[in-house]
Order: C-alpha cells, then sequence, then structure tokens
C-alpha cells in the first residue's frame, strides 16, 4: 500500500494525491474530535464504530471531488507552471480546506451537528451573519490558525520528501494525459448521468413541453441527501457524515429537522395543528369547504410584485415616500378595491412569498417548498381552480428555470408561459435586462393568454411574476420621471406597467368578469436593529373588480398566506382545503401572521404577542407595538404558553404535514 501511494505520489499528480491526502488527514482529525467531544452522547457499539467508517469513505469521496480541479490543473506545463502555479493553487487549496474544517468546529459548537440548510442561509445572509461571527469569536485568531495548520501540512509533506516525489514526477511522467483525464473524470462523468436519470424521472410526469437539460440535474441533485448516513443514534449519524457533502445536500434538499431545532410540540403538532383549523380529521387538515352562496366562476388574474414594501406606496401615508408619488396607479387602485391594509408578507424572497400565495402555507424552516423534493403535486390555488375548470397559467417574464419556479408551477396545476417559451414560440420583447423581459411584456403575455382562454370559452387563472423592481433597475425609456433611479424607479415604473396592464385590460370582453389581485412576494428590506422588524413585512394587498367586489378596507391583521382561501371565499367556490391559511371574512377568524427570516419563524398575534421560534430549540417572545414596529421583551414567568403552542402547532404541523403527504393535492 505504501509503496502504490508512493509510486502514485512520483506523478504528474503526485501535488493532487498529497491535496486528497491533507483533506483525509484534517477530516479524520475532525472526526475523532468530535467523537470525544460528544463521549457521552455515541452509542458506543458497532453503529458508532462503522459511523467512523462510513465517515471516512464520503471523506475520501469528497477528496476526489474537491481535488478535480487541482489535477485538472496538474495535466498542464511544466517546471514552471508546477512552480509559480500549481505550488501557489496547492496551499490555497490546503488553507481552504483547513478553513472549513476549523467553521465545522464553530458550527458543531453552536448547534452540535455538521453542516446542514443553516450553513447555507449563512452564505445568502452574509451581512447579518458576518456581524454575528465577528460578535462571537477572535477572527484574528482563527484566520491565523487556518494558515499555520495549512502551511504546517506543506511543510510536513515536505519534511517526508513527498514534494519532491511531486516534482520529480512532474518532469519524469510520460502518462499520456489523456488517459489520466479519463482516469480522473469518469466517474464524475457516472455521477452526472445519474443524476440526469434520476432528474428525468422526477420530470417525465410533467406536463411542461420544455423542461431543460439543467432542470432535469436540478431535480436530480435534490436527493444528493437520499445517500446520507442514518443511524439510530443523531451523534453517531453526524459523525458519519462528511461536511461538505452534507452542505452541498442541504443546498439541494433544503430543509432542516424541526425536532431537532427547533421546539417542539408535548403532543401531536398535526393533531393540534387540524383542531385550530377545525378539520375533518385529527390526522390532517383536509376541510371541505361549501360557501353559502352560488359560485362565481370570475377570471382571476393575480399581479405579484416584486419586492414591493408597503411603505412605497402613497396611500400608506409614510413620510418618507408619500411626497414622491411613486405609485398613482396603485393609489387609485386602493380607492376602489378590497383593500387589505395590515398584510404582512411570510417571508424576504421571491420564493417564500410565491409558496405563501399559492399552497396557502407559513415559512417553514429550510428553504421554500419550491425547491424541495416533494415539491410537486401539492394542493394549491392553481390546482384548486383547475379542477373548477380553469385554464391556469404562471406567466413570468424571466427563466423560470431560477429558484426551480417551472418545474414547481406546473407540477401544480399551472401551464409555464416565461421567456424560454416566448423565444421558443419566436416572440420577441421590446426590453430585457439580467432578470429578463420587463413588467409590460409579461403583462402583454397575459393579455394574450387571457385572449386564448376567453375564445375558448373558459375562465382562467393567471399567476403574473413581475421582475423590473429589482437590481439592477433598468427599464424601458420615457415610462417614468427620469430622475427616478433605483428602488423608487423600479417601484415607479412597475406601478406604470400596471396601470397601463390594467387600461388595457379594460376594453377586453372578459374584463367585466375577472378579479384583480395585486399583491406583493416580500418586502424591499427586513433588516433592523431589533430581532424581527414586523413592520417591514407589511406589503400591499388589493382585490379590485369593479361591479362584483365592494370597496372597502379590510383593517384587521392577516397573513399572505390568507390570500388564497380569502380569494376563494370572495368566488364562493366549493373546493377540498388542504390550506393552512384562512378566509378572513368567515366566522371565528381571529387574526394573526406568519413572518420569517433566514433561521428564525414566528407568530405575531392581532394583541401584539409576538412568538419566535428559533435554533436551538428555542423561543422568544415579545410584545410589540404595532403601529412602530418596537418590541418589548417578556420575561420568561410573563410568557404566554398558549400563544407558543400556537406557533408550535402552526409550524411544525405544517413541516410534519408536508414531510408526511399531508398536503397532497386531495384531487389527483
Amino acid at each position: 500500500m505504501k509503496a502504490l501511494l508512493l509510486r502514485n505520489i512520483r506523478t504528474r499528480q503526485g501535488g493532487t494525491w498529497l491535496l486528497a491526502l491533507t483533506y483525509l488527514a484534517l477530516g479524520t482529525a475532525l472526526r475523532l474530535g468530535f467523537l470525544l467531544a460528544s463521549a457521552g452522547e455515541v452509542s458506543w457499539g458497532l453503529p458508532t464504530f462503522a459511523s467512523l467508517l462510513v465517515g471516512f469513505l464520503f471523506d475520501g469521496l469528497m477528496a476526489w471531488f474537491l481535488t478535480l480541479p487541482f489535477a485538472g490543473l496538474s495535466l498542464i506545463g511544466g517546471e514552471f507552471w508546477r512552480r509559480w502555479v500549481l505550488l501557489p493553487a496547492w496551499c490555497f487549496g490546503a488553507f481552504l480546506f483547513t478553513f472549513w474544517k476549523i467553521s465545522e468546529i464553530l458550527f458543531w459548537e453552536e448547534f452540535r451537528v455538521r453542516f446542514n440548510f443553516i450553513a447555507v442561509d449563512y452564505l445568502i445572509y452574509t451581512t447579518e451573519v458576518v456581524k454575528n461571527i465577528k460578535e462571537s469569536y477572535n477572527l484574528p485568531l482563527i484566520v491565523a490558525g487556518v494558515l499555520f495548520v495549512a502551511t504546517g501540512f506543506y511543510f510536513l509533506w515536505h519534511r517526508l520528501g513527498s514534494t519532491q516525489l511531486w516534482a520529480e514526477g512532474a518532469t519524469e511522467d510520460v502518462t499520456p494525459r489523456w488517459r489520466t483525464l479519463a482516469w480522473l473524470g469518469a466517474p464524475l462523468l457516472l455521477l452526472l448521468v445519474w443524476t440526469y436519470a434520476v432528474g428525468r424521472h422526477d420530470t417525465k410526469a410533467s406536463a411542461s413541453t420544455h423542461n431543460s437539460f439543467l432542470e432535469r440535474m436540478s431535480a436530480g441533485l435534490r436527493h444528493m441527501g437520499d445517500p446520507q448516513p442514518n443511524f439510530a443514534n443523531s451523534f453517531d449519524t453526524e459523525l458519519a457524515k462528511n461536511g461538505e457533502y452534507s452542505f452541498l445536500a442541504a443546498f439541494w434538499a433544503n430543509q432542516l429537522e424541526w425536532k431537532r431545532f427547533y421546539p417542539s410540540a408535548k403532543s401531536d403538532p398535526v393533531a393540534g395543528l387540524s383542531k385550530r383549523l377545525q378539520a375533518d380529521k385529527p390526522e390532517g387538515i383536509t376541510r371541505e369547504i361549501q360557501p353559502a352562496g352560488p359560485a362565481r366562476r370570475l377570471n382571476v388574474i393575480q399581479i405579484t410584485v416584486e419586492s414591493l414594501s408597503a411603505e412605497f406606496l402613497g396611500c400608506y401615508g409614510d413620510p418618507a415616500y408619500a411626497a414622491q408619488n411613486l405609485t398613482p396607479n396603485l393609489d387609485l387602485i386602493a380607492k376602489d378595491s378590497l383593500w387589505f391594509r395590515h398584510c404582512y408578507a411570510g417571508g424576504t424572497r421571491t420564493v417564500r412569498g410565491m409558496e405563501a400565495l399559492s399552497l396557502s402555507i407559513p415559512p417553514i424552516p429550510g428553504q421554500s417548498v419550491l425547491r424541495r423534493k416533494g415539491c410537486g403535486d401539492l394542493c394549491t390555488l392553481g390546482s384548486v381552480l383547475k379542477q373548477a375548470g380553469y385554464d391556469t397559467a404562471f406567466i413570468y417574464g424571466g427563466d423560470g428555470f431560477f429558484d426551480n419556479m417551472s418545474y414547481f408551477f406546473d407540477r401544480n396545476g399551472y401551464r409555464i408561459v416565461d421567456l424560454p417559451y416566448q423565444i421558443k414560440a419566436e416572440k420577441k420583447t421590446t426590453f430585457a435586462n439580467a432578470w429578463g423581459a420587463c413588467d409590460e411584456d409579461a403583462f402583454a403575455w397575459s393579455l394574450e393568454e387571457a385572449d386564448k382562454a376567453h375564445a375558448a370559452g373558459k375562465p382562467f387563472h393567471h399567476f403574473v411574476m413581475t421582475t423590473s423592481n429589482h437590481r439592477p433597475y433598468t427599464w424601458p425609456a420615457g415610462k417614468i420621471d427620469p430622475k427616478l433611479v433605483n428602488r423608487e424607479g423600479g417601484v415607479a415604473y412597475t406601478d406604470y406597467a400596471i396601470g397601463a396592464f390594467l387600461k388595457a385590460a379594460q376594453s377586453k370582453p372578459w374584463f367585466k368578469d375577472t378579479v384583480f389581485v395585486i399583491v406583493a412576494d416580500h418586502c424591499a428590506s427586513v433588516a433592523g436593529k431589533r430581532e424581527l422588524e414586523i413592520r417591514k413585512y407589511e406589503i400591499p394587498l388589493f382585490i379590485w373588480s369593479p361591479g362584483h367586489i365592494p370597496a372597502r378596507r379590510f383593517d384587521s391583521m392577516m397573513s399572505q398566506i390568507d390570500t388564497a382561501p380569502t380569494l376563494l371565499g370572495l368566488l364562493n367556490l366549493p373546493y377540498t382545503s388542504r390550506f393552512v391559511g384562512s378566509d378572513v371574512f368567515q366566522p371565528g377568524y381571529q387574526p394573526r401572521a406568519f413572518i420569517s427570516n433566514y433561521q428564525k419563524v414566528a407568530l405575531l398575534r392581532g394583541d401584539g404577542l409576538l412568538t419566535v421560534l428559533k435554533p436551538v430549540r428555542n423561543a422568544t417572545q415579545y410584545q410589540a407595538d404595532l403601529a412602530t414596529g418596537a418590541l418589548s421583551p417578556r420575561v420568561p414567568k410573563g410568557g404566554d404558553e398558549e400563544a407558543l403552542q400556537q406557533a408550535i402547532d402552526y409550524y411544525q404541523g405544517t413541516d410534519q404535514l408536508f414531510n408526511q403527504g399531508g398536503l397532497a393535492n386531495p384531487k389527483r
């Protein structure tokens, strides 16, 4: 074995072998360290020792994968290349591997697990995380430690004569480069083929006619977590994992185990949620909705506006924006609409808004359901209306591959009308940027689809997603005041596009039988000094249908997840519901809102009591001033147990339902 290893080091790929051995040494040391740190928690039976072996195998897999770039570089050049390119690259790789392993130590110290979706969130919410790290750790000392260990490995290999063997091998190795490339790349090719095959299986039931290669690969990668080790003892399981593999699996699987990280219900949370929703059976949340009046099969066009905080609209009277008159069209609509004055967004990203508006569920921890395995064939607004005979479409100015939008909507009752669809149909856009076609183009597509459905004699439902109110904030010239730029300009242009769309719609024969829902996906920003800036989660929600829905202002608190059941209630449509949201006009409705950021999920009640659930199994309660957003901590003995149980029932119950198939389309 030793002779074989030395023979491989004395080749052109000697540096790759040394880098892989460095990674394996770091991984083994880390695993043994975690074993000692959790000596009182592991089983100390056969599973514990099996976990060490399984962990080493995972480390070996990742050592091969992570050193592939360096192996590719090693196929190039001679001594000059090795000395001035490969050696610095090798040192950087050793530094990176050491940094990752030390990061795992810090992560383990806080959460007692390997990297998971919380670590993925750290990459998304960099500002908050960096601030937390700076306040919690001695960064200069950590960086110095990383440099010391990484440099130590180089000098270790140098002292053992391994670097000299590598130098000799790089000069003398006459192995054909193509053979080395084939040997290194074959496992990767097999992995990609397997991933594509699994993704193709997931997407083959899709009604979409343009599932791309990337969409199939993305679907396949969501199965990365399937081979993860799983022992009865959770610490044995964590010992068997590889941190980098777990990170990648979490990135694609996008979920967290509720019981491990968040406060849990003492009894079945689904039964608790079922009772709160007055479901037909305690083991689920299925309800048969039977309105008293006759059904109104009106068309529904939902305009979901990118990053539209309520404060931007003049009708909300915020002193920072009211004087700028950014939204004259929406301000007029507010006067003639059913205006929900205090609607709260569930999350901070578009996928969270889409999840809330289509699935009517609170934002369970981890990534949005849109990006998870098992996100198809669920109970959605689209599936309900499709079963009622509606033509349903998801209309988006960009590429629906982003954030798995196309896959999700296609598998949940919607046709896909996005930029690739229009390009395939050889239709040109009038203006586009990095996010795709401008809002006017997307609205023009909606008009076309509405005309087609009306001509076919079918009611229709469009979920229209805008893009223009997003960085880089560009739009067609001559539409708004040229002095308006950045976010203010984006808001003004979207308002202009909505106004033009509604004016064009009024000339259509289907207009008189159409309900327009205008709502934001999330707010522009929720950052602040408080644990949760509740006022920054307020978004506009208007339901406009002259002649069908009288104009009025609804001042009670509501959640974004209540939009779908409230809309269906206004239409008097009977349906089988697995929505967690409520029709706010039904007797017994209790005002509350669900809000979240990258780790924390919270329930805000109408009386201002805010219950925040967060890792590790932590809960905090505040009394909120709903007018100012100020939070006053409640002392432990002053906590509200019923509010805590309510929050757990909603969040843990929804999480459990999704994982057990309890949110599936009941009419499939």
